[in-house]
């Protein structure tokens, strides 16, 4: 079963001010984790694996 990544990651990213930086992001993250967690924000505790992604700045990777 594969996620329908970019029908999520709009949703997800239908608030942020970036649009195309977090939709970028959110794709990358839903194709590594296969899930997206539910909302516009938050709720990362829904896929452990978004949660944890980080750049290599040590930020949160996951919009």
């Amino acid at each position: 079963m594969t996620t329908d990544c970019k029908e999520k990651c709009h949703t997800r990213c239908s608030v942020a001010s970036r649009y195309r930086t977090c939709i970028r992001a959110c794709n990358t993250c839903c194709q590594r984790c296969n899930c997206v967690p539910p909302g516009t924000s938050g709720n990362a505790n829904a896929c452990p694996c978004w949660a944890n992604m980080t750049t290599t700045g040590g930020r949160k990777k996951c919009p």
